[in-house]
Order: C-alpha cells, then sequence, then structure tokens
C-alpha cells in the first residue's frame, strides 16, 4: 500500500474563503485542513444574519454560555468546521447539522464517509476533513518551552529519547514538541485521547509510525505530516486510508448518505 499524503494546512482568513485548496485537497488525496485565527473570523460571528441557522443544534450552547471570549470562540470553530465541509461538499454550512459521538468528536449527520477532526489553541484554530478513513489534527503553540525529562518519562520510547539526544542541544525541544503534536494527532484519529499511551509509539525521522523498539508499525495505511503556520504555531496531522472504494467526486449528491438524500428530497416541497 502506498504512503498515505496528507494535505498541506491551507489558511482561510475569512468564511469566503479562499476554499479552492480544501476541494481539490479532499478530492485529488482523500483529506483536506483548514486553518485561521477566531478574532478573524470574530467579525463573521457578531454581524452575520444566520448565525443561529449555522450553529444549528449547537445555538443553545452558544446562548449558555456566560464568557464573551468562550462563546464567541466556540462559535467560531463550529463556524469553521462547517464552512470547510460545506465547501468541500459543495453544500450550503447552514444545511449541514453537527452532531458529537461519545466523547465530544464531531461528526456531520447523514455523511456518514466524511470524518473530522477539530483542534483550537490559543487564538489558531483548525479542521481537518478526510473521506478515506480517521484523521485528527493537533495545534499547538511552535514556540512552547517544556521540560524535556518530563516529555522523556511520559510521552517518548526510549528509541526517540535516544534520536533527541543525538540532536544539538537549541533542537530537541522543538523535535519533542513535534513529536508530542504528532502523537496527540494520532491519538485523536483513534478516538482515544489521553487514554493512548504515548510511550506505546513512536516516529522516526521519516514521521512513520513506529513501535517502542523503532521497528516499523504500519504498512503505509497511515500518514503523517506537522507544518509550522502564522510564524507561531504548530499543525500536526494524523491521515489514515482505510482502503475503502471512495467516489471522486466529493459533491454532496454522491457524499452524502443516501437514506438521508432521500428524505430530504421527501421533505422537498
Amino acid at each position: 500500500m502506498h504512503q498515505v499524503e496528507c494535505a498541506v494546512p491551507v489558511h482561510v482568513p475569512r468564511p469566503d474563503g479562499p476554499w479552492d485548496w480544501v476541494r481539490e485537497d479532499l478530492a485529488e488525496l482523500g483529506n483536506a485542513v483548514a486553518y485561521t485565527t477566531w478574532t478573524a473570523w470574530l467579525p463573521n460571528v457578531l454581524t452575520t444574519a444566520r448565525l443561529r441557522e449555522l450553529l444549528g443544534t449547537d445555538w443553545d450552547r452558544y446562548r449558555g454560555s456566560h464568557d464573551p471570549a468562550a462563546r464567541y470562540r466556540f462559535a467560531a470553530t463550529r463556524l469553521l468546521i462547517k464552512y470547510t465541509a460545506g465547501a468541500a461538499l459543495g453544500i450550503e454550512p447552514e444545511h449541514l447539522d453537527l452532531s458529537y459521538r461519545l466523547g465530544g468528536r464531531p461528526y456531520l449527520r447523514g455523511f456518514d464517509q466524511i470524518e473530522l477532526s477539530l483542534s483550537h489553541t490559543g487564538d489558531l484554530m483548525a479542521v481537518g476533513l478526510s473521506r478515506t478513513g480517521r484523521i485528527g489534527v493537533d495545534v499547538e503553540p511552535s514556540g512552547r518551552t517544556v521540560r524535556l525529562d518530563l516529555l522523556r518519562e511520559q510521552i517518548l520510547t526510549a528509541t526517540e529519547a535516544a534520536e533527541i539526544a543525538k540532536l544539538p542541544e537549541a533542537l530537541r525541544v522543538p523535535h519533542a514538541v513535534r513529536l508530542w503534536t504528532l502523537k496527540e494527532a494520532y491519538s485523536k484519529a483513534l478516538g482515544q485521547g489521553l487514554r493512548l499511551g504515548f510511550k506505546e509509539f513512536g516516529f522516526g525521522r521519516d514521521l512513520e509510525l513506529h513501535a517502542p523498539d523503532g521497528s516499523a508499525a504500519t504498512r503505509g495505511e497511515w500518514g503523517f505530516a506537522t507544518h509550522e503556520v502564522l510564524g507561531r504555531y504548530l499543525v500536526s496531522i494524523a491521515c489514515h486510508d482505510a482502503g475503502l472504494c471512495t467516489a471522486d467526486d466529493t459533491s454532496a449528491g454522491t457524499m452524502l448518505d443516501q437514506g438521508f438524500l432521500s428524505a430530504m428530497r421527501t421533505d422537498s416541497p
């Protein structure tokens, strides 16, 4: 099996895009990642007359938050999910129904083939979509200061720790933080969160998944990538190819669950 290629994150500074790369990535690679800042999307949250329709079932949660910053950030992340998915699938964002699985992982009702992953930290928010399998996205400040001894104890395999020890001192913590974000992304893709022991798997310099002893742990069905964005954040991605036959056409008419599509047509005047 060929190595899965993770899409390069696309910056979408406004709800009106640009979205072309997101559509192309999902169609050609089977996955796409979009990122922006919630403050850049705040004017849309505050001024759109469609906010209630866009938030859908999340409206009550939005209105129930008493912290303005948390409320607006919540709305911006949900709009990012819907605008990204809407652009990729060719459907208006307010027509998408966002729901949550146990543990809080979001999904699009009726679009069983699309997997989602949301991550945010500070001002940054990012969403990943995949039509070929699981996807996980994690974001962290690239200049985050952490104690390397604690990372060695809690998340690094012996092989990873040995490789980091060979690096120049100035590169050790940044490399360890990248490994941390990759492990978070993989854990999110699996739906395990913090339940997955980070010392039970590792990554080589080739960004391939390894067993604790450094041996290969996959046959190419996973792809991993990490990118610096906006000069101050890391976006790490884990993409899975389940080997399922998926349509190249990612329009709503082909990607939408047929039962759900039939119901929509039945209810239409």
